[in-house]
């Protein structure tokens, strides 16, 4: 999922949980960077710690992270995903099924249909996927980002942000900037 011009000369990828409450705080300052400067792409990929969908953890820190992210990916296929990515974050100590289900109504989405997303094992493994991505990334926490590239993890000030993003164009400024596959 991409917020932003495909284009932009620097693009940060996120890997990150819905209910990570270090998340939410680098989403809100992420948000506010890729609405302010139109020079910066985000793409979000999911890493929940949740051992449901992420087999490279040993327990399961926040075990409602991968229903949740079934969940945006379902928003997702009625062009809602950032919506209620926000929603999410903005909720993220109440991701319990009937709570995404309460999300989606207040968002208009269609209801039977995010069922159906929701159960179909399909939409699980696109979120598998991203863990996958993340994990030959060297991704093991959230947040991780990857800023032109770059990974920097951990939530931080929203100037680290504006700063390593300056760096990172500077220092490559003819690198190609597509971001995390």
């Amino acid at each position: 999922h991409r917020k932003g011009p495909g284009s932009s000369s620097n693009t940060v990828v996120e890997f990150s949980d819905f209910q990570c409450p270090f998340c939410s705080r680098a989403a809100k300052d992420l948000r506010e960077l890729v609405g302010s400067s139109p020079e910066v792409s985000l793409v979000f990929r999911h890493f929940p710690l949740d051992t449901s969908c992420n087999p490279h953890l040993q327990h399961s820190v926040h075990p409602d992270a991968c229903l949740a992210a079934c969940a945006a990916e379902c928003a997702g296929q009625q062009g809602r995903f950032w919506e209620y990515h926000d929603v999410l974050f903005a909720n993220h100590e109440h991701l319990e099924r009937d709570n995404l289900f309460r999300f989606a109504r207040e968002l208009g989405l269609d209801i039977p249909s995010f069922r159906t997303c929701l159960d179909d094992p399909a939409t699980k493994e696109r979120v598998v996927a991203d863990v996958e991505a993340g994990a030959r990334a060297g991704v093991s926490s959230t947040p991780t980002l990857f800023i032109n590239g770059r990974a920097v993890e951990g939530a931080l000030d929203r100037r680290y942000y504006d700063y390593a993003l300056i760096l990172e164009q500077h220092a490559h400024p003819a690198r190609p900037r597509d971001g995390a596959s």
